[in-house]
């Protein structure tokens, strides 16, 4: 491969690498909102103190003031953590002081505090140059924030505080650890074959670059942390010491390195005296940075950025001088360094805060490292090439080539969490499989770990990840040594199962057994539930899309049938799915044809029968298939564009109904989707369209099931549903039981009604009491909340009587009506009474 073509081929490689990092969402930059206070040294650093600082939020104070002492910083407004759910993480750069302390109060006055100093930093390191303090309070419980140093070097030396999610955390510290992966990767290639290319005695430009490149590689480790990993305190103010020393040590090895590889001659004795000159002072500010501070930090921290620039300014001369000479090497070298200096001019740029403080470009730092170590090995390659035969130096850059390409391969195909393949080593084995003769066929099994959102929750999203190695494992296992296993999202697992004897069946019992297998974490345990969709090749597809496509039919049909089960791809699957994408395009005719109309079933006092009220239920008069209920058609009211439209018809035909018929229809229940109730303004429509009908909304009752509460932001649900019940109107929380929503929901949401599932009722006899159970416990507990309960799917005087004396007091059934059109209604309410 030509030079120009393999550079151009890493530069790439690391940008794409770079670019791909996940989006830092739900990150808050709190360094520029908070306020200083000041406090001596043999101040208490307890909230009771603390908290009684005078603190200043117009400018901070001057280096003097805390030098000897605390400086404290207090979050100004603590709103901006509102988003943060529990367990999030307040995260800061790391500098030198003697101690640190971070104060979280919550609203109930309890106060988190962590204490750390050098040397004793514990599990609060981060990868990133971090240190991080995780909060066990939601950020919407948090009162108030303190950070505290004392004896800190400077807080303009102190550039980063943020509030992270976990799950943004887990994200950034997985960028973090790929990147340093691939950054140690590159420069252990890298030096691993300066080491081989030649064994005699060494040229000056080798030796440097061997020690430039093991300063680089020291500096990356230690400034990230990854050091860390093996000497777990060496972290926060111990490592900023030896950063300064590294940074420096690697800027000095890099001019060393620079004069000794240019062709002899080239560069004239003053720019070579000049350049070494500022090696020696770069290394000597540095050592005075890191262990000899003669002035205030602040200062000397400009000097090493002074320096640094000048030391740019010497390369830069240099470069073109040699190009203005016709240096060969030059331009290896100047491809090498051109990403280093402009990063690290940004870097200065930063230091002096003209720029934005994140990861960006710390991590581009790295990456450009990275790249250096590639470039400069190339560098050395060519002037081997010419003082060695030219067919010994390309054999060597083809091993450094092979290498680099395979260290990179694996992290570009391996998922960070459980160490299997991800989507992209998924789809690539899958292509090569397809690829394979006709007489090779094979299984795809789509694997989704159910509700891994209710597993984080309550076992934490470590306790998350534990499930999802476990699992990775045991599909590992499960599927055998011949199979390809991948996580190809964040619950989402792929098999790959070549069709061999007897593999098939060996799969399917080891998965069975893997289904139930219980995991403790932190004192809780959850039996592990996996629902997982099967498709054949070349038997069900013959394009690997395709394939995919029929897999997670499979997977879908066994969430649709209660999970933890295996389910097979049929032909019938693809039919259902037809049938129910030709049923929503004939659905937008059937409105405007008014093919929909609504039937009316009373909701009945139990002890005597008058109806109190009727629920309005869909009903489609199809030109082909006849009368159908949304037992059939329903699955297209997920459909937010459709079933928003189906939806608001039958709302305009319920208070039509209304208003037509006060006395035989008084009032009505009607069942709405979250589109209709996803916020406060939609809830205004649903008002405005109550006073365009004339109606009042007493008279209406809005059914939501448990999916609707769970599904929406607990916030704007709240805030619907509470205009819509401070107007009038009754809001029901509809099959209540069925879910999985929290009790909590019921004090918070402004529900007047709980309806029983008719699963309960349907079965109040033939379980061993223990839906009596379950229906006395929800009767108890609407009863205790002053809500009505109605008891669903009555169909037996046996049933009715069992629910009276059990205390409820309204149901609805076939026992007392079948749903019917509004013309057999008439009257009923009036006769019943």
């Amino acid at each position: 491969m030509p030079v120009r073509t393999f550079l151009i081929f890493v530069w790439l490689t690391l940008a794409g690498s770079l670019w791909s990092a996940p989006a830092q969402a739900e990150i808050v930059r709190l360094r520029s909102d908070v306020c200083y206070a000041t406090a001596p040294a043999d101040r208490s650093d307890n909230i009771a103190i603390v908290s009684r600082l005078r603190f200043d939020c117009a400018a901070p104070p001057p280096y003097a003031a805390y030098a000897n002492g605390w400086v404290w910083l207090k979050l100004r407004d603590t709103d901006r953590l509102r988003a943060m759910p529990a367990g999030w993480q307040l995260m800061t750069d790391q500098t030198r002081f003697r101690r640190m302390t971070t104060l979280i109060v919550a609203t109930d006055g309890t106060v988190q505090t962590h204490r750390i100093a050098p040397g004793t930093v514990g599990g609060h390191w981060g990868l990133g140059g971090m240190l991080r303090f995780p909060v066990a309070r939601a950020g919407s419980d948090v009162a108030a924030v303190y950070v505290g140093y004392r004896k800190l070097d400077d807080l303009s030396l102190m550039r980063k505080l943020t509030a992270v999610s976990p799950a943004s955390a887990l994200r950034l510290q997985g960028v973090w650890l790929g990147m340093m992966g691939m950054f140690a990767g590159a420069i252990l290639s890298a030096f691993a074959y300066n080491l081989l290319i030649y064994t005699g005695q060494r040229l000056a430009f080798q030796r440097w670059y061997l020690v430039w490149s093991a300063v680089a590689l020291c500096y990356g480790l230690t400034w990230t942390n990854v050091f860390a990993f093996v000497l777990p305190e060496y972290v926060g103010p111990v490592a900023v010491k030896g950063n300064y020393v590294l940074v420096a040590g690697m800027i000095a090895a890099g001019n060393m390195f620079f004069l000794s590889v240019i062709e002899e001659g080239v560069l004239p004795q003053w720019l070579m005296r000049c350049g070494k000159a500022l090696a020696v002072v770069n290394l000597g500010v540095g050592l005075m940075a890191g262990f000899a501070p003669v002035v205030a930090p602040k200062t000397i921290d400009l000097w090493l950025n002074i320096v640094f620039l000048m030391s740019a300014l010497c390369l830069g001369t240099g470069v073109v001088t040699a190009i203005s000479r016709r240096s060969r090497v030059v331009w290896f070298y100047l491809v090498g360094w051109t990403p280093v200096l402009g990063i690290f001019g940004l870097r200065v740029a930063r230091n002096f805060g003209l720029m934005v403080q994140d990861d960006t470009i710390d991590m581009a730092t790295f990456g450009a490292i990275a790249f250096e170590a590639v470039a400069l090995s190339l560098a050395i390659a060519d002037r081997f090439r010419r003082l060695r035969q030219e067919r010994d130096a390309a054999e060597q850059a083809r091993k450094v080539i092979e290498v680099e390409s395979d260290t990179f391969r694996r992290a570009a195909q391996t998922d960070y969490l459980t160490g299997l393949g991800n989507r992209a080593a998924f789809h690539g084995n899958l292509r090569s499989l397809c690829d394979a003769a006709p007489q090779s066929p094979f299984l795809l099994m789509l694997v989704d770990v159910d509700h891994l959102k209710d597993i984080n929750d309550r076992l934490g999203h470590d306790g998350g990840d534990l499930l999802l190695c476990k699992v990775g494992r045991g599909l590992a296992a499960a599927a055998g040594p011949t199979a390809h296993v991948s996580r190809i999202g964040g619950d989402e697992f792929a098999i790959l199962l070549p069709c061999r004897d007897g593999a098939e069946q060996a799969t399917r019992r080891a998965l069975e057994e893997l289904q139930g297998r219980t995991l403790t974490h932190g004192g809780r345990s959850w039996a592990l539930s996996l629902s997982i969709g099967l498709a054949r090749w070349p038997d069900h597809a013959d394009e690997a899309e395709v394939l995919v496509k029929n897999a997670d039919l499979a997977l879908y049909e066994a969430k649709q049938q209660g999970r933890r089960r295996l389910i097979d791809y049929t032909t019938q699957l693809r039919q259902t799915l037809d049938s129910r994408q030709l049923f929503g395009e004939e659905a937008r005719v059937g409105i405007e044809r008014d093919e929909f109309s609504l039937h009316y079933q009373p909701i009945v006092d139990i002890a005597t029968g008058v109806p109190r009220g009727y629920e309005a239920l869909l009903r489609w008069q199809h030109p082909v298939h006849g009368m159908m209920t949304p037992a059939i058609f329903g699955d297209m009211l997920n459909e937010r564009k459709l079933g928003l439209a189906i939806q608001q018809h039958v709302l305009d035909m319920a208070l039509a109904t209304l208003r037509d018929n006060p006395v035989d229809v008084p009032r009505l229940s009607v069942n709405l989707i979250a589109a209709q109730l996803d916020s406060p303004q939609a809830a205004a429509r649903l008002l405005d369209r109550l006073r365009h009908f004339g109606v009042e909304p007493s008279r209406l009752c809005i059914e939501v099931t448990e999916d609707f509460v769970l599904g929406r932001s607990i916030d704007e649900t709240a805030r619907a549903l509470g205009l819509l019940h401070d107007a009038g109107m009754t809001v029901a929380l509809d099959d209540f039981g069925t879910g999985y929503a929290s009790l909590i929901h019921l004090k918070h949401l402004p529900f007047d009604m709980l309806k029983i599932d008719r699963s309960f009722t349907l079965s109040l006899f033939d379980d061993d009491g223990q839906s009596e159970a379950i229906i006395r416990a929800i009767v108890g507990l609407g009863t205790a909340l002053g809500k009505h309960v109605v008891a669903e799917g009555i169909e037996t005087e046996r049933q009715r009587a069992k629910l009276a004396d059990m205390g409820c007091r309204l149901g609805q059934g076939y026992l007392f009506a079948r749903p019917a059109p509004l013309q057999a209604i008439s009257g009923m309410t009036a006769a019943a009474a």
